[in-house]
């Protein structure tokens, strides 16, 4: 199967393109100018330099393809909606346009468990109603995404699969990992409510298997799917995991959840009148990252794709930490 990947000079893209090619399946990347490609390389991958945005470039690249997977997004946790909005939706509308009467088998969407209302969750699964507003630019662009690619699916026949993974970890993530080992050493993490609560957590290898499950089974089409590791992973024991691994110190502050959720609000509201361009010290993301329970189900993806997460939680962040304290070793 010849596959197109966005986002594969990215962290979840790179482990997905590399999954591929050990298959010996042909692989081509869409990939911006300025992006390192010299992991893609070495794996054999045809580098297509560009942006998602230029029809021109995408609508040739999609001829050439079997099947699209979708990973290329902004991320983050501050800035204006349009922004993301220009991102996730705007160019993906460009991608869904090119694919529209090509003889792909599937376009594979990497959506998010942050479509979900920023509230606790204790088994939501796929049929709770998204909301029509989020909080942050992210999580809103990334619904207004995954309604997009549905909508091409019922009016075009775009053979569409959304797949919605929780905080994916692993080797190779450069950007979420190091923030959070730096937060502990600095003593900066906090448990609002105890830090009992679940992590939406799921190892990229995992989740690259659900997405090799998503481009062979007929089933998966006009679907979407939750993923995670399957097990429940709380706060503290996902931090407490990644402190031990570097000799760090437990987090101990637990400010009660009210209290966190109205310094939250005080500090966003102070940032967003002033026009900050930087995120403030506290901001909603990073409360219903440390804060909220969530806690998702997977059946849909048991039952239907035959998903079952292959390692375990605790093999997953043993190899991740190995790789990270050689990389931070470098």
């Amino acid at each position: 199967m010849r596959c197109l990947i966005t986002g594969a000079s990215g962290f979840v893209g790179g482990h997905i393109a590399e999954a591929l090619t050990r298959r010996g399946w042909p692989v081509a990347a869409i990939v911006r100018p300025v992006s390192d490609a010299a992991f893609l390389e070495k794996l054999g991958v045809t580098i297509l330099r560009g942006q998602i945005s230029d029809a021109s470039l995408v609508g040739k690249a999609v001829q050439e393809t079997d099947a699209v997977i979708h990973c290329a997004a902004k991320v983050g946790d501050w800035g204006p909606v349009e922004e993301y909005r220009a991102a996730n939706v705007d160019s993906l509308r460009v991608l869904l346009d090119a694919c529209k009467g090509q003889p792909i088998t599937r376009f594979v969407h990497m959506s998010s468990l942050g479509v979900y209302p920023m509230r606790h969750h204790h088994g939501s699964d796929e049929t709770y109603r998204l909301p029509r507003k989020h909080w942050d630019g992210y999580s809103q662009s990334k619904v207004e995404a995954e309604q997009l690619v549905l909508k091409y699916y019922r009016d075009f026949g775009v053979p569409v699969v959304a797949l919605r993974p929780g905080f994916v970890y692993g080797p190779r993530d450069r950007t979420v990992m190091h923030k959070l080992i730096q937060g502990l050493r600095d003593g900066k993490v906090r448990y609002p409510g105890g830090g009992h609560g679940a992590m939406n957590t799921i190892f990229v290898r995992n989740l690259v298997d659900a997405v090799l499950l998503a481009l062979e089974n007929q089933k998966a089409i006009g679907q979407v799917y939750n993923l995670t590791d399957g097990e429940y992973v709380s706060k503290r024991r996902f931090c407490e995991t990644v402190a031990d691994a570097f000799g760090i110190p437990h987090p101990t502050r637990t400010p009660p959840f009210w209290l966190a959720y109205v310094v939250t609000w005080w500090f966003e509201k102070r940032a967003r009148m002033r026009g900050d361009k930087d995120p403030p010290k506290f901001n909603f993301p990073r409360l219903k990252f440390f804060g909220y329970s969530l806690d998702f189900s997977i059946d849909k993806a048991r039952r239907e794709l035959g998903y079952q997460p292959r390692v375990n939680f605790k093999d997953a962040m043993a190899e991740t930490m190995a790789w990270y304290k050689q990389e931070m070793k470098a």
